[in-house]
């Protein structure tokens, strides 16, 4: 087998598995959580529907209390109002404002400070995977460390449109875009992030379920931007590890150090 084709195997694995798309969710609603940690995603969802169906349902019994009572026979009359009604109307303002408000802003902040932005503590987790995702229009690109831990080295497994990972581990992704913006979006998983040229994020998370979920871009990246779909396949952790061995084996004879723009790792950077 040629050197050429031996470069393009890893590449051709990964987007015949990104054409197979996985089936579409069935039924209304958010897809299905496959994430260890979606469910507090999902909790300020629901919170902040009920919250507002509540509030909404109250302003509108008062709308309808109030066109009953002062109907065509009441006699208009002006008032600056009073004490009392200026207080209840402030103590429902700062009740919402705490309930409602405060209490989503207090989740928010618990949820990302202490999971979805741990990324220092993550980095000390030596089960942890990372992974490497290059975008470009209109693709992504996948790159894992093989056996010697290092990126940008000759055992890098790298895929395209296709990310697969361990179930039950911590998955840390750093990303970066080489032309324009793009957001690499996993709804079952029920995080997103901006990859933006010239810097490098974070995104992480757990799965907790073995199968196989969209990968889609959140933000418009040029006319063919409807092609950035790939797939995020879960799989047992001998699965992965079969899988991860078996490709950076391949990685080694299909390595081109001749190559440039094969060779777009960068240093794994600490948070």
């Amino acid at each position: 087998m040629s050197r050429a084709r031996l470069l393009v195997l890893p590449l051709a694995l990964g987007a015949r598995a990104a054409f197979a798309a996985p089936l579409p969710e069935k039924g209304f609603g958010l897809p299905r959580d496959a994430s260890a940690d979606g469910h507090l995603v999902d909790w300020l969802i629901h919170y902040t529907l009920i919250a507002s169906a509540v509030i909404f349902v109250v302003v509108l019994a008062a709308m309808v209390w109030s066109f009953a009572r002062h109907g065509r026979s009441h006699q208009a009359e002006y008032t600056h109002g009073s004490r009392a009604s200026a207080g209840f109307l402030l103590g429902a303002i700062g009740f919402i404002a705490v309930t409602v408000d405060g209490n989503l802003f207090y989740r928010t902040l618990v949820d990302m400070n202490e999971v979805f932005w741990n990324f220092t503590a993550l980095e000390k987790d030596p089960a942890a995977v990372r992974i490497e995702v290059n975008a470009h229009q209109w693709a992504w690109l996948a790159r894992y460390p093989g056996p010697d831990g290092k990126f940008g080295t000759e055992d890098d497994v790298v895929t395209l449109n296709d990310i697969r990972v361990p179930v039950g581990v911590p998955v840390v992704i750093q990303l970066a875009s080489t032309d324009v913006i793009h957001s690499l979006y996993l709804p079952n998983f029920r995080v997103k992030r901006d990859a933006v040229p010239g810097m490098v994020n974070w995104i992480t998370f757990r799965a907790r379920e073995t199968g196989e979920y969209e990968i889609g871009c959140a933000q418009h990246c040029g006319p063919n931007h409807y092609k950035m779909r790939g797939v995020l396949t879960v799989l047992s952790p001998e699965g992965y590890r079969e899988w991860i061995e078996t490709m950076a084996r391949d990685a080694r004879r299909a390595h081109d150090p001749d190559d440039r723009e094969a060779h777009w790792a960068w240093d794994w950077r600490s948070y």
